[in-house]
């Protein structure tokens, strides 16, 4: 293994050196005029974004489009020497040949561009419009290309270096510093921004695929020490991907336990949502036999009433026919003495019309009285009757009412049993835990 390469750097369309954007694009494309560096030139594979000509029409659109307005003059075009394409070069240190003849170096090869790639898009969002590959060199090496957002599409405001330098400048001297040693301080931070940037590739791509941060010569190191360095890169590198394997078995192991409460939790409330329902439906069974209880047991009560009026109601006919009764035979007794008082004077009077008179006012007197006692005597009857039936309606009412009592005390245990069944039966609020794991001692008794 090796140490890392990344390098920014930002054109323009006028270009530096023969430089410009086009020309740029037209290197990434493999065109014939500015490929002579290639021996046998071969279209780029597109690893991310849009094509390379999709990414010169949008920078070309946007540059024609982009406006600045200087302090106290009026809206303009940008200049054709300012910087409005940022371009990022990583290269891997193992060579094309060696990634085709390896499965296994291809495979590591290719995850250091995923990663190169996601650090990319970490560091510009969606600015990031066009990754690809060149696989005609003989490093496997990628090109990014950024497109600035900004209205006067300023690719420097995008590089990190020479963002720090320009605030420094903007600032300007402080006490006793002159425009050189202005100019020095700036210097210092263009490449303290630049070493930040450089870590944070090496944080987030090299160090994970076992590249060092710097070469040897950099550091002035002997081979031998290059060598221990080598190999300590890649015992972090092996440390790293067990720490992955680890984390990854980690989040699987949570995962499955978080699943499994979930499932346990969710159990638990359909079961407890089932208990509630079957307490409630013997809540209101109970509530309804208890309404009905209360209802029968009013109806007896008014039947019993009924019948103790109607009772009482015989009871004073009773009394009247009785009264009737004592003075019909009063009458008749009565009556019983008038004939042998009027036999001696109708014997004398046998041939008078006023003995006749008396006679047919007698028999009638006696018929009516004969009458009104047997209509007492069937009235009494009847009423005698009224009064058993009420006597008989009573002892029913009441025996229904005795019925409906032990049914409603019946009622009543089995709603406090029932209540009590509930209770018991109710799960506790279930405490979600991940269980015996990682970092756990099992809870005893639990599963």
């Amino acid at each position: 293994m090796a140490y890392q390469f990344v390098h920014m750097e930002c054109f323009s369309r006028k270009g530096s050196k023969g430089r410009s954007t086009s020309f740029v694009f037209g290197e990434a494309r493999r065109d014939p005029a500015a490929s002579f560096h290639v021996a046998t030139p071969a279209p780029p594979v597109i690893v991310y974004g849009v094509s390379v000509d999709e990414v010169e029409r949008m920078h070309d659109a946007a540059a024609d489009a982009a406006r600045t307005t200087p302090k106290g003059g009026k809206e303009r075009r940008v200049r054709q020497d300012q910087h409005t394409l940022l371009t990022v070069v990583a290269s891997h240190p193992v060579t094309m040949e060696a990634v085709r003849g390896d499965p296994a170096m291809r495979a590591e090869v290719e995850r250091w561009e995923r990663l190169t790639v996601a650090w990319l898009r970490e560091q510009y969002g969606d600015r990031l419009s066009s990754v690809v590959r060149h696989e005609d060199e003989t490093r496997w090496h990628v090109h990014a290309y950024v497109l600035p957002d900004d209205p006067a599409m300023r690719a420097t405001a995008l590089h990190p270096g020479q963002s720090a330098k320009s605030a420094v400048m903007l600032a300007g001297p402080a006490d006793g510093e002159d425009s050189k040693t202005l100019n020095k301080r700036g210097d210092r931070e263009y490449k303290r921004a630049m070493r930040e940037w450089q870590d944070s590739y090496h944080a987030a791509v090299a160090q994970p695929c076992g590249l060092t941060r710097l070469g040897p010569a950099g550091r002035r190191l002997s081979r031998t020490e290059w060598q221990r360095e080598k190999v300590q890169a890649r015992a972090l590198r092996a440390s790293l991907d067990r720490a992955a394997v680890v984390k990854s078995k980690v989040e699987s192991f949570v995962a499955t336990k978080k699943s499994e409460t979930e499932s346990l939790v969710a159990t638990a409330a359909s079961e407890a949502a089932a208990l509630r329902a079957d307490a409630d439906a013997a809540q209101a069974h109970a509530v309804r036999r208890l309404a009905e209880a209360k209802t029968a047991t009013d109806a007896a009560k008014a039947v019993h009433d009924a019948a103790v009026a109607e009772q009482q109601k015989a009871r004073s006919m009773m009394s009247r026919v009785r009264q009737e009764a004592a003075k019909v035979r009063a009458a008749s007794a009565r009556l019983q003495r008038l004939p042998s008082m009027l036999r001696t004077a109708l014997d004398g009077l046998r041939q008078s019309r006023v003995a006749d008179r008396i006679r047919a006012t007698v028999a009638g007197e006696m018929d009516r009285l004969r009458d009104q006692a047997s209509s007492a005597e069937r009235r009494a009857d009847a009423a005698d009757k009224r009064a058993s039936a009420a006597e008989s309606l009573r002892w029913k009412a009441e025996e229904r009412a005795r019925t409906l009592d032990g049914a409603l005390a019946e009622t009543a245990v089995q709603r406090d049993a029932a209540r009590r069944e509930v209770q018991r039966l109710r799960p506790p609020e279930p405490e979600p835990s991940l269980g015996a794991g990682f970092g756990m001692k099992p809870t005893p008794g639990r599963r």
